[in-house]
């Protein structure tokens, strides 16, 4: 599998530089099981989504669920391992980040900039 990285950005601020994407059904369903942390990635963008569960985690994700449109419908931060979410039927995409990376100025409503 090929990485593919983003940046994500909040206007100027840099939410997260080195992002791989899954959106593919391989990629998608591993997600970030088993691993015992991000290693040279910041997070993982996973499309489309709309609900994640932190099964075979090891550690604490902050989690961003996005519109169509990356506007962020829901953001749950620490979430810890062996938890599911709701599904928000707003979202088409989550952003998975290490626990309490997400930086605080990061709310609900805002728009991220995501370049390929």
């Amino acid at each position: 599998m090929v990485k593919k990285y983003i940046e994500i950005k909040k206007d100027n601020l840099v939410v997260a530089s080195q992002v791989e994407i899954a959106d593919n059904p391989i990629s998608r369903m591993i997600g970030l099981m088993f691993s015992k942390n991000l290693g040279e990635r910041d997070g993982l963008l996973i499309s489309p989504c709309n609900s994640i569960h932190t099964f075979f985690m090891r550690y604490e994700l902050d989690i961003v669920f996005l519109s169509r449109d990356n506007k962020i419908v829901k953001i749950i931060r620490k979430m810890k391992p062996w938890r599911m979410t709701w599904m928000y039927f707003r979202a088409a995409k989550v952003l998975e980040m290490m626990g309490g990376t997400l930086p605080a100025e990061v709310e609900a409503g805002d728009e991220l900039n995501i370049n390929v």
